[in-house]
């Protein structure tokens, strides 16, 4: 019988696509990881849904919003961690957490959504952040089917994947929302145009 790195491997061939050591890391979020990637091994373009807080915690961000947060991870900052899409949403994968303090320094820098009324409120849209006992649904480690909505723009590709902190996501915001003011007159970009390269990680 095949083992799951060589179902995996076989069926892995673009690059939005997780690698064995990548489904082996989200795996282990969850309490029974073998059952996951035997799981998988039998239905490797089933999501699953998975346990936030001790691997890794989610910011879900809205779509448009989000891949402005990844292009300025990208382009100007480290890079990112592993990121899907969901249902029209897209979810950064972050530290440990991040989900805890994420939201308490977007009011302190005054971009939360409650911020004061003299403050920057509303030009960071509403970040939902899943910590300890919250749980996401998170793609297959290899293309599913289109009509599932979900997949993976940077795909986890190691045992031990970066993941950004709060810090760094708030970072991502704010440059993100300054350069929705300014463009937002312009059409949104297709959002099927770009999936990450790792490589590019610095």
């Amino acid at each position: 019988m095949s083992s799951t790195r060589d179902v995996i491997l076989d069926a892995t061939s673009h690059v939005s696509d997780a690698t064995s050591d990548g489904a082996a890391w989200l795996a282990s979020a969850g309490p029974y990881p073998r059952s996951t990637l035997a799981f998988w091994e039998e239905r490797p373009q089933a999501p699953v849904v998975l346990p936030c807080g001790s691997v890794f915690d989610v910011v879900s961000a809205p779509a448009i919003f989000g891949r402005r947060m990844l292009d300025r991870l990208w382009g100007e900052g480290p890079g990112s961690g592993p990121v899907a899409e969901f249902r029209g949403r897209m979810l950064l994968f972050a530290a440990p957490g991040t989900a805890q303090r994420l939201p308490s320094l977007l009011e302190w820098e005054e971009w939360g959504a409650r911020g004061r009324a003299d403050g920057r409120t509303g030009e960071v849209p509403p970040l939902l952040c899943h910590g300890a006992g919250d749980a996401v649904t998170v793609p297959a480690p290899v293309g599913g089917p289109a009509r599932s909505g979900s997949r993976w723009l940077v795909a986890p590709d190691t045992r031990l994947p970066w993941l950004p902190g709060p810090e760094i996501l708030l970072w991502a915001a704010v440059r993100a929302a300054r350069a929705a003011v300014r463009i937002s007159i312009f059409p949104p970009a297709d959002q099927d145009a770009k999936v990450y390269d790792v490589s590019r990680r610095r």
